[in-house]
């Protein structure tokens, strides 16, 4: 009978056991269940180099403590690739383009021939010789001019940044600032997620490939999205697309909006508009050198309330048009313009 009462005693505490533990698993299932509920998950969305990357990299500069200085570090060879990749372009196009562009200085054709024939290889190793030609490189009037054109061939945006600073870049104490980070361009391939917290309130940000053959992963995204932030870079009116040279990169980003806006799977999702890259905007603007209304013929006609910068709100109401021609419900909370190339312009 003691043995009886003992093994009773033991089911007893087992079964107590269980029964505590189950308990401990519901509470951590119930707590994760409002976490989920009181989460913002917004998806950037948007053609490729419209600048989707630079805000979440905004988002971890201003909450999330920025970057290490380990993290730095480990960026530094994305820099230099964004150098090397824009002084080869400009040289490599020099020829291409229709004119052609020389060189000011013939003396200066043996730094564009490393360039060409040394520094493109994909083994390259970065020597100090290398940072010294692109600052001397840079400084020709014919790579200037070449810069100038960058709209007819493929250029990435940080271009000018980074060969600014070549031997900043090249100094072998070089340590990136979060300007540079701001300014990197990696392409993004696959489905990248930020978390952070604004005033309490948590948030999930989900970055996609914005090229062609990164937007069938979109409808991984799709389930239990709060927002989807829609990123237009509205420099880009005199530019084509990387992956398609026959298409303008503005309009192909007013095309993606529409098939965003009519799909089925997205009707109950609001949808936030980010003009991105006014800063290069307004420089090409400035410059006088590429007229928009050669895209955009309506825009020779077209009249801007007085206290609006015309090309911007030009832009704007062609994005904002989508939204109006196609009769739904869905409503678009608001449309921003916002510069992300200094952290001090975007807040949450």
């Amino acid at each position: 009978m003691v043995i009886g009462c003992c093994t009773l005693n033991n089911i007893s505490e087992d079964a107590k056991t269980r029964s505590d533990a189950n308990k401990q698993i519901e509470k951590l299932i119930e707590k994760e269940k409002k976490n989920f509920k009181s989460t913002h998950r917004l998806l950037l969305l948007g053609a490729g180099e419209s600048g989707k990357s630079t805000i979440v990299k905004q988002m971890r500069i201003l909450h999330i403590d920025g970057f290490s200085e380990r993290e730095k570090k480990e960026k530094i060879d994305a820099i230099r690739k964004n150098l090397r990749d824009a002084i080869c372009s400009i040289s490599g196009a020099m020829s291409s383009l229709r004119p052609p562009v020389e060189l000011e200085l013939t003396e200066n054709k043996r730094l564009r021939d490393y360039m060409l024939e040394t520094a493109s290889k994909p083994d390259f190793d970065y020597p100090p010789e290398f940072f010294t030609y692109c600052s001397k490189l840079w400084k020709d009037c014919g790579i200037q001019e070449t810069f100038e054109r960058s709209n007819e061939y493929q250029l990435i945006d940080c271009a000018k940044y980074f060969l600014d600073k070549a031997l900043e870049v090249g100094a072998s104490n070089y340590i990136p600032s979060e300007q540079d980070i701001l300014r990197c361009r990696v392409l993004t391939s696959g489905i990248f997620e930020t978390k952070f917290s604004v005033d309490k309130v948590n948030f999930h940000m989900f970055d996609v490939g914005g090229q062609r053959e990164e937007r069938r992963k979109w409808i991984q995204c799709f389930n239990d999205v709060t927002a989807i932030i829609f990123v237009a870079a509205c420099s880009s009116y005199n530019m084509v697309l990387r992956e398609d040279p026959s298409q303008n990169r503005v309009k192909e980003s007013l095309e993606l909006l529409a098939s965003i806006w009519n799909n089925r799977w997205l009707r109950n999702i609001s949808v936030i508009l980010f003009l991105n890259k006014q800063d290069l905007l307004t420089e090409k603007v400035l410059a006088g050198k590429s007229k928009i209304e050669v895209y955009f013929p309506h825009y020779a006609t077209y009249q801007a309330p007085a206290d609006s910068k015309l090309t911007v709100t030009f832009l704007l109401f062609r994005f904002t048009d989508i939204v109006n021609f196609f009769d739904n419900s869905k409503m678009l909370p608001g449309a921003l313009e916002v510069c992300f190339f200094f952290s001090e312009t975007l807040q949450f």
